[in-house]
C-alpha cells in the first residue's frame, strides 16, 4: 500500500506545486492522475521515488516511509517502486537483454554488472517477462533498433525486473501512435491483475485513463479535485479539472492560510 499524507512541494520562493495532498494507492488496482499540464502530476510521481525531494509530508510504501530515508537505505527502498518512463530512458547502444537487465542493478555487484555476469535466474525472469510482452525475440537486438512501442515495453520489463511493489509511469503512451498507446495501457493493466501489482499512471489521454484504469485522480493547481471510479468522471468534473478558475482555487489557498 502507498499512503501518501499532506504532501508538499515548493521550488523556491514561488507557490506550491503540490499542496497538501493525501493520496492512498492498494492493491492491484490501476489508477491514473490527470489534469492540465503544470498540474503537479509528474512532480508528485517523481516525489513518490524521491527523484525529487518532497518539501513536507509523508510517502508510505508498505510500512515504509519514504521520505525519511537516506544513503543505502533510500538505494533499497527505491529497488521496490519500478519506474516506466514518457522517453524510454534506454541506454542505445545497449540489446534489450542488457537493459531490461538493468533494472537488477540494485540487487547484483558492480563487478556482475560491468562484467555483464547476471544470475541464471535473472536471465530466465527477463525472457519469461519478455514473452509475456512480445519482445523476447528481441533479446540480442541493440535498443536503438526498435520501434516505440517495443521500446516501451522494454522500459516495462526493466521496471518489472526489479520486483517493484509498485509500478509508477509518467506519460508512458504520450510518445506513441494511438494504436500502440492502448497496446501499452491494455498491457500496463493486465500486468497489474497478473502481478499482484498497484499502477500510478500519470496521462494526458482521458479517453484511455477511463478505458484502462479502475480510479481517476484528477489534479489541478497541486491539489486532487477528483477521485472516483472512471464512469463518474462526466463533463462537468473535466470542465473542473481543465477549465476551472485559478482565482478561485488560489482564493481558497487564502481562506485556509487565514
Amino acid at each position: 500500500m502507498l499512503t501518501i499524507t499532506d504532501l508538499v512541494k515548493r521550488y523556491g520562493g514561488g507557490d506550491p506545486v503540490l499542496k497538501n495532498l493525501d493520496l492512498t494507492i492498494e492493491g492491484e488496482s490501476v489508477v491514473a492522475i490527470i489534469g492540465s499540464s503544470g498540474a503537479g502530476k509528474s512532480t508528485l510521481l517523481r516525489c513518490i521515488n524521491r527523484l525529487v525531494e518532497p518539501t513536507s509530508g509523508s510517502v508510505v510504501l508498505n510500512g515504509t516511509e519514504l521520505t525519511k530515508l537516506r544513503g543505502a537505505k533510500l538505494r533499497s527502498a527505491r529497488r521496490k517502486i519500478g519506474m516506466v518512463f514518457q522517453g524510454f530512458n534506454l541506454v542505445d547502444r545497449l540489446t534489450v537483454m542488457e537493459n531490461v537487465q538493468s533494472g537488477r542493478l540494485g540487487y547484483i555487484s558492480t563487478w556482475a554488472a560491468i562484467m555483464r555476469r547476471y544470475p541464471k535466474e535473472d536471465i530466465r525472469r527477463a525472457y519469461q517477462l519478455m514473452e509475456r510482452v512480445g519482445i523476447a525475440h528481441y533479446a540480442d537486438t541493440r535498443a536503438d533498433q526498435l520501434s516505440g512501442g517495443e521500446r516501451q515495453r522494454v522500459g516495462v520489463v526493466r521496471a518489472l525486473m526489479q520486483d517493484p511493489d509498485i509500478l509508477l509511469a509518467d506519460e508512458p503512451t504520450a510518445s506513441l501512435d494511438p494504436k500502440t498507446s492502448e497496446q501499452i495501457m491494455g498491457l500496463l493493466r493486465d500486468l497489474a491483475g497478473e502481478l499482484k501489482l498497484p499502477v500510478l499512471i500519470n496521462i494526458h489521454n482521458v479517453t484511455e485513463a477511463k478505458e484502462y484504469t479502475d480510479r481517476i485522480v484528477g489534479m489541478r493547481y497541486g491539489r486532487i479535485i477528483f477521485d472516483d471510479l472512471p464512469g463518474k468522471l462526466d463533463q462537468e468534473e473535466m470542465d473542473r479539472i481543465y477549465s476551472g478558475s485559478p482565482h478561485a482555487d488560489r482564493s481558497g489557498d487564502l481562506q485556509e492560510a487565514s
